[in-house]
């Protein structure tokens, strides 16, 4: 793990949750089988067994966005970020959501071994929710979507205009939460958990 000094408590979680964050995106498309299983290679990442994209346009899609959200995160914007599955109408499917909450005015120094251990166990618990999540069709695609808090003004910095709004339509209806894992301490707070439409939207 990275370390830099003369850096701020939110600094330090935001460039760890970045990378855990590129590490579990990966393993829920892998998990979601939108590609050959031949297209991910195995490795070790926080001492669990984790997915990594082969093909360099799918690893850096997930590196580049995710990493785009750093600055975001170190000012406490991000609500949640979601890998959304949809289907050729633009209708979601399924979205496993990860909820951020970082305590921003937390001024004393990141246990990071504390730190690595809790998300380690959210990448063991991802590895076994299969049966949790559904099955989908084959011209079904996907997209990682942040929720911000405020949104970021376009044009004051780079990262800024790389976000756009997007195209996925929304459900009408509150949808079905399914919780996979979630961690509670000071400084950082993280729910992960699937959403599926309502028994009613799914059969429209």
């Amino acid at each position: 793990m990275e370390r830099r000094q003369n850096q701020t408590p939110q600094g330090q979680i935001a460039r760890i949750l970045v990378e855990f964050l590129e590490v579990a995106i990966t393993d829920v498309v892998f998990l979601k089988g939108i590609y050959p299983s031949g297209a991910f290679e195995r490795r070790r990442y926080m001492n669990v067994v984790a997915q990594r994209a082969r093909h360099p346009q799918l690893r850096y899609y997930i590196h580049a966005t995710v990493s785009g959200l750093l600055p975001f995160m170190q000012k406490g914007m991000v609500e949640r970020v979601a890998v959304i599955f949809f289907n050729a109408d633009n209708v979601p499917l399924e979205k496993f959501v990860f909820k951020l909450a970082m305590n921003q005015s937390f001024g004393s120094e990141v246990e990071e071994v504390d730190l690595e251990f809790s998300l380690r166990l959210f990448l063991i618990k991802l590895s076994t929710s299969e049966s949790l999540s559904k099955g989908l069709p084959p011209d079904s695609m996907w997209e990682i979507t942040a929720y911000f808090r405020s949104l970021p003004e376009t044009g004051t910095s780079k990262e800024a205009d790389l976000w756009i709004p997007t195209d996925t339509k929304q459900w009408q209806q509150p949808p079905l939460i399914t919780p996979i894992k979630s961690m509670s301490s000071e400084p950082l707070g993280l729910q992960l958990y699937l959403e599926h439409p309502s028994l009613s939207e799914s059969l429209l």
